[in-house]
């Protein structure tokens, strides 16, 4: 009996995406980019130090994909991104887990947020792959940062911290780049909160587009434990929790304990639905 012809037996392999790695910190450029070349189907084309180098990088190699740190000496990060989405899709990838960056970032542009400590190198490659595709990806402390955002009422939004969203050069100029005058893109928090669909949601309580914002001062919780039920709604486990507070996973669950007295709660999901409002207290 014949073998019928394979008709994708002459098909060739689909180019590897190709990457810039941006980051000051010359071995964690050099991790990413071994990590990354011992992929068959992704190549890092250039490395930068700073947002200008990556500007560069990318309008000569024209990536697939950037990988760009936050807080870089010169031209940082968020003051790079909105050049660099014009070229290709951005990815943060940053030990920068403050919401107000998280939000910005995603302001002008980026299409998903990697906090380091928070991803496998098989999820740092599928969340690459993704981006490509345009379908985001956030850690979880970074998706608890926007969360965290998206709650809040009407308010405006934090300051960034000093030094970051601006420059620090003498020349500004390079290649048409113009950093220190960065028109953010017309992103508004309602389209933020289409960018992660697998993000929890409140189902009522939404006012104008925007939740709203639940009276959480009757469960009277510490600081520290609101900012653990923060992200135990975004979804972390303890040992997540811990990592990201910088605790034992002992003190987690400790926290936890009181938490759940105070909430009036026996499990996690019935603790985050009424911190996040979406339940009345008990």
């Amino acid at each position: 009996m014949t073998t019928p012809p394979n008709p994708f037996a002459n098909v060739p392999p689909p180019a590897p995406l190709r990457v810039v790695v941006a980051d000051d910190n010359p071995v964690v450029r050099a991790g990413l980019t071994a990590l990354l070349t011992g992929r068959e189907d992704i190549t890092v084309v250039a490395e930068a130090a700073d947002g200008r180098e990556a500007y560069e990088a990318a309008h000569t190699h024209r990536p697939d994909v950037v990988l760009l740190d936050v807080r870089m000496p010169g031209v940082d990060g968020i003051s790079a991104l909105p050049y660099l989405v014009r070229i290709a899709p951005v990815v943060m990838l940053t030990y920068s887990r403050e919401s107000e960056i998280v939000e910005e970032a995603l302001r002008r542009g980026a299409g998903g947020y990697l906090v380091h400590g928070e991803f496998t190198a098989d999820q740092l490659v599928s969340a690459i792959r993704d981006i490509k595709e345009g379908r985001p990806h956030f850690t979880p402390t970074a998706a608890g940062a926007l969360l965290s955002q998206l709650r809040q009422d009407s308010r405006p939004p934090r300051p960034l911290p000093e030094g970051l969203g601006t420059t620090r050069t003498t020349n500004p100029t390079t290649n048409g780049l113009d950093l220190p005058h960065i028109p953010p893109p017309p992103t508004s928090a309602e389209n933020l909160s289409q960018l992660q669909p697998d993000m929890a949601r409140s189902s009522s309580g939404w006012t104008g587009g925007r939740p709203a914002a639940p009276d959480r001062s009757r469960y009277q919780l510490s600081t520290r434990e609101a900012e653990i039920m923060d992200l135990i709604a975004s979804g972390m486990n303890n040992q997540q929790i811990a990592a990201t507070c910088f605790i034992s996973e002992k003190t987690v669950k400790n926290h936890i304990n009181r938490i759940f007295a105070k909430l009036h709660s026996t499990s996690r999901s019935e603790a985050a639905a009424k911190w996040l409002g979406t339940t009345g207290a008990g």
